[in-house]
């Protein structure tokens, strides 16, 4: 491993196996990516390498064109998607994919997720998105490229700003989920998962269920991120 991209390496490798520490992905599916901004380059997990078997010299570098910088190993299948996302988006470091059970199950149902209690409201006070399926003209373009621009054009329809989301579901395929360090990605993927799991059991207990009232909605999201936020400590 070069020393020049050491740490770079290193940064991936632990937002990566941080993935199934957390159940969120089986045998090799999903990955994680971090961006060096500077060098215009971002580390990404290899294609079809087991987690378990993974090692920091492992992790592929590329450019924003997903060439390989530095590596011997083939990059990660949805590279391409990352590299949209990054080239769109200059204010996240790091972007997560996983197949996680429950924000699969709502993207292969393609529905966004409502916001039914405080604890989504907490995180943030829309649904999370669900983009639409993609065309046979994409699937059959560039696929994982398209992929990407799927997710900035969903947001961009919806008015939603990337800062404030920072997680979308690509209908019939999975989660995707960013943020401004890697360590804030693999959170917000764990925490996908949950809103994604108390949704669903919310639903089975009560199918007619409303979404949440608006000034409870508003309460807990801005008690904790609005500019008088009063949760956590200083």
């Amino acid at each position: 491993m070069k020393k020049d991209f050491k740490s770079l390496k290193e940064t991936c490798f632990r937002s990566n196996r941080m993935l199934p520490e957390s159940g969120l992905v089986l045998h090799t599916f999903g990955n994680a990516s971090v961006v060096d901004r500077e060098r215009n380059v971002f580390a990404i997990k290899p294609s079809g390498i087991a987690y378990e078997k993974l090692k920091p010299e492992d992790i592929v570098i590329v450019n924003f064109e997903s060439e390989v910088v530095e590596g011997n190993l083939n990059p990660s299948s949805d590279t391409r998607t990352h590299a949209c996302l990054y080239k769109a988006w200059k204010e996240i470091d790091g972007i997560v994919h996983t197949h996680s059970t429950y924000a699969v199950a709502w993207a292969q149902a393609q529905k966004d997720i409502p916001v039914l209690g405080t604890t989504h409201a907490d995180h943030m006070a829309i649904d999370i998105p669900c983009t639409g399926i993609m065309s046979d003209e994409m699937i059959g373009g560039d696929y994982e490229h398209e992929t990407g621009i799927q997710i900035v054009e969903c947001l961009r329809k919806k008015r939603l700003a990337y800062q404030e989301i920072e997680m979308i579901l690509v209908a019939g395929h999975g989660p995707f989920t960013w943020g401004t360090t890697a360590d804030k990605a693999v959170y917000n993927s764990i925490m996908l998962e949950e809103l994604a799991r108390m949704a669903y059991l919310t639903l089975q207990i009560n199918p007619e269920v409303p979404r949440l009232k608006e000034s409870l909605i508003r309460k807990h999201y801005h008690r904790k991120h609005g500019e008088k936020a009063y949760y956590g400590q200083k």
